[in-house]
């Protein structure tokens, strides 16, 4: 029998009548003959809620005791979620993340080791489906330890790897994936697929369909993905390794991305000699705040430099406080931040193999009098930092540029 696991979100789960819903669409891949396990969310705003509480408890909480209670969401709904599939006649239970993720690292963003998957085997073999709390799993301390915002996708996909499944499908409010928010862009268009470097890409910088982790996880598992609307029967968009047939025909830009939750840092007269940069950016990862989109320009006719990067929004206040208390070892003159700025990418297999797009991107922003505030690039990827009052603006236009539109408002 085909393995599947599906996996809805806080929206899909917001009240009974919504998880009827999910009920009346596991009900209907069980009755087709598939072992299902289904992997769920909290309900909506329930997570917020519940850190809000450990907040106004205590201010600097002990992230053991944090992860016990913003872990209840999920058990709520996978608990509620299996009664609702016996209210319809089918076999069903609900499992514990603790039962069966191995997880390790920082509580409050811990990483799956293994999934103990004896209990599924055993349960799905016997016409079971299982219900599961996504976000959360076990220490090795014993310890309840929860995988961070949006650990629902990669518990989903950690337990689909872990179970052989022969797919996983993300029930989402959305249904796919499209080439930019359409929000912003009324003529996005739904991609009928999408390779995971260009997915993973996407959910880097910016895109909000798929958890990065879970999309990274499902690519070195080879794990067939599907994104799909949990409230229409409509098709959604494939993830797969390579296109192929019809799909490799469309354009070499999957799409255009847009992140808001960007900070920029520029230190000047720094010695411009080996170890500086290093000197910065170690303290900053050893903190873990995540950097991307470094400049690092020489001053010429002098042995000083500046040091440009971009950091988080919300670690910018750390960041700053990190490099200022460093300020005697790393030596710089000022120290200037920007939040005012976002960050705009285009993603496509197409751009390792054509370095035009990139120009054309460029072309494209300048010729609208959109200035470039730093640029980065990967094998798939180029991003541009702007002012984050060009943004959209930036969007629309790359996305009109690329040949993006669809004839008709999505």
């Amino acid at each position: 029998m085909p393995r599947i696991v599906m996996k809805f979100g806080g929206t899909s789960m917001a009240g009974i009548e919504r998880i009827r819903n999910v009920a009346g669409r596991v009900r209907r891949e069980a009755e087709a003959g598939n072992e299902v396990l289904v992997v769920v969310s909290a309900m909506a705003g329930e997570t917020d809620r519940l850190v809000q509480l450990c907040r106004e408890a205590a201010a600097l909480h002990d992230s053991k005791e944090y992860d016990v209670v913003v872990a209840s969401g999920e058990q709520v709904t996978s608990g509620l979620l299996a009664m609702t599939l016996q209210n319809m006649g089918l076999n069903a239970r609900s499992f514990m993340g603790w039962q069966l993720v191995k997880a390790s690292g920082v509580h409050g963003n811990a990483r799956v080791d293994a999934i103990e998957n004896a209990m599924l085997d055993e349960a799905l073999k016997g016409g079971t489906v299982a219900a599961i709390p996504g976000f959360q799993g076990v220490s090795e301390d014993g310890r309840v330890a929860t995988l961070g915002r949006g650990g629902s996708d990669t518990s989903a996909v950690a337990i689909a790897a872990g179970v052989k499944a022969d797919r996983c499908d993300i029930y989402t409010d959305v249904d796919g994936v499209y080439t930019t928010d359409p929000r912003i862009v009324p003529k996005a268009r739904k991609l009928a697929a999408i390779t995971f470097e260009e997915m993973l890409e996407l959910a880097g910088v910016g895109a909000k369909v798929l958890q990065p982790r879970s999309v990274g996880l499902a690519m070195r598992e080879k794990l067939p993905l599907r994104v799909l609307s949990a409230f229409e029967d409509v098709p959604g968009t494939r993830v797969v390794a390579e296109l192929s047939g019809e799909d490799m025909e469309r354009n070499e830009i999957a799409g255009i991305a847009a992140d808001r939750n960007e900070a920029r840092i520029t230190l000047t007269g720094i010695a411009d000699r080996p170890g500086t940069v290093a000197a910065v950016l170690s303290p900053l990862a050893e903190a873990g705040i995540g950097f991307d989109m470094v400049v690092h320009a020489a001053t010429q006719g002098t042995n000083a430099s500046d040091l440009t990067f971009t950091v988080p929004r919300a670690s910018l206040a750390q960041a700053r406080s990190t490099i200022e208390a460093r300020k005697g070892e790393i030596g710089y003159g000022e120290l200037i931040t920007d939040d005012a700025v976002a960050k705009v990418s285009i993603v496509g297999v197409g751009i390792r193999s054509n370095p035009q797009l990139a120009a054309k991107m460029f072309e494209t922003l300048a010729e609208r009098g959109i200035n470039l505030l730093a640029i980065s690039a990967s094998e798939i990827k180029v991003s541009a930092l702007l002012a984050e009052s060009d943004v959209e603006l930036a969007v629309r236009v790359l996305h009109t540029a690329f040949g993006l539109d669809a004839e008709k408002a999505a």
